[in-house]
């Protein structure tokens, strides 16, 4: 690399200057609180780990995402973690193994080899929540109240959800009969909407004409909460599985709006994110003028049971650094720091404990040093008068 070029960071690797790293860790300090008076308790998971544990069970759809290299001690390969959500499960199943609702958050750098849609950065700081030990609507409910809390404290204005159910599609799959590679083509088609494809994948199919009709049908709902009634019509005939997971998002959707009346939310059938590692209903935060949602979960029941405990669960996760640089949270505004004058009086070195005590910013003077003290963001100096150090203005 040409010596010019050494401060480069690679794609998608940030740095935060002082001003940008105070906000963050103050907006991380104010969410893990709010967390906790919602009854989550943090936990904390290793950056590296050996691969196997990564993508154990519903973890393996992370592997193109994970940086992996070889452990110089055991010569087993290790993997960066891209995602904390499998961690935070293994530590549900495997350490705590409790019989009540476990309730657990997180916040931590993950690494990732190719930036994904929520944040467009490689190193986002994820935050989540994840609540194990119940199936229903009440713990899917709680986490969207939670992640739209998450939101408000950050500052996002105008949000609104977006609200499906990976069972629709799972299961038409299943009745026509498709195989690995016809799923996959389709849910990619889906993901874009790119009707033409989707028809003539479709029309392709060794499946009755009803249920091709319904595949068919699945691009096409999504919208306003009427959506669920018309759902309720185009599957009158399919499986039971998908009738239910269509009531299931009704549900979800009145308990929403008794809980959260001003929050728009959107209904599509045909939203599949993280569809082999989620289970049940999915859902995601967007705001105006961002094309990619700010925050997104949903319920992955059993992912525990690799790790010797299969429990329902559910959970949702952001990045912090999209949250502070679109939301409004500001911390509060600093007081001028204190200069104190290199000077070794042991009277000055009392005064330096008692005004950083107190909560003041103290900053010793350096002998010899340059610059203007304002540049150190000070405000005021300490100077001896009379035989004691007072406070003065600079």
């Amino acid at each position: 690399m040409n010596q010019d070029n050494t401060w480069l960071l690679p794609e998608g690797i940030d740095e935060l200057l002082p001003a940008q790293a105070r906000a963050l860790e103050a907006l991380r300090r104010t969410l893990l609180d709010c967390y906790t008076g919602w009854g989550y308790q943090l936990v904390m998971t290793p950056f590296i780990e050996f691969l196997e544990s990564l993508l154990t069970g519903t973890g393996r759809d992370l592997e193109l995402q994970t940086f992996k290299l070889t452990d110089q001690i055991s010569g087993r390969q290790l993997g960066v973690r891209a995602d904390i959500t499998p961690q935070a499960a293994r530590i549900d199943a495997h350490r705590l193994r409790h019989d009540a609702p476990t309730r657990l958050c997180y916040i931590g750098s993950v690494l990732r080899t190719r930036a994904d849609g929520l944040s467009g950065s490689r190193s986002p700081l994820q935050i989540g929540a994840e609540l194990y030990g119940h199936a229903g609507v009440e713990s899917d409910v709680e986490i969207l109240c939670l992640m739209m809390e998450t939101l408000r404290v950050a500052g996002l204005d105008h949000v609104y959800l977006d609200l499906g159910h990976v069972g629709v599609f799972r299961e038409l799959a299943a009745a026509a009969g498709m195989s690995a590679h016809e799923e996959a083509a389709l849910f990619e088609a889906l993901q874009r909407k790119a009707v033409p494809e989707i028809v003539a994948i479709v029309d392709g199919l060794q499946a009755d004409a009803a249920t091709r009709d319904m595949l068919l049908a699945l691009v096409e709902l999504n919208g306003g909460e009427d959506v669920l009634e018309r759902a309720r019509g185009v599957f009158a005939t399919a499986p039971a599985a998908v009738r239910d997971a269509v009531d299931y998002v009704a549900a979800v959707a009145e308990r929403l709006r008794q809980a959260l009346p001003n929050v728009p939310v959107h209904v599509d059938l045909a939203e599949l994110r993280a569809y082999h590692y989620q289970t049940g209903v999915v859902f995601a935060a967007f705001v105006p003028g961002e094309g990619q949602e700010v925050a997104r979960g949903g319920r992955y029941d059993q992912i525990g049971e690799v790790f010797g405990r299969a429990r329902p669960a559910t959970g949702f996760s952001a990045d912090l650094k999209t949250l502070m640089r679109l939301g409004s949270y500001r911390p509060q505004a600093l007081d001028g720091a204190v200069l104190a004058p290199a000077d070794n009086d042991p009277a000055l070195h009392d005064r330096v404990t008692e005004l950083r005590a107190a909560g003041s910013i103290v900053i010793r003077e350096l002998p010899g040093q340059a610059g203007d003290p304002k540049q150190m963001g000070c405000s005021h100096r300490l100077q001896k008068q009379a035989g004691v150090w007072e406070l003065l203005p600079l």
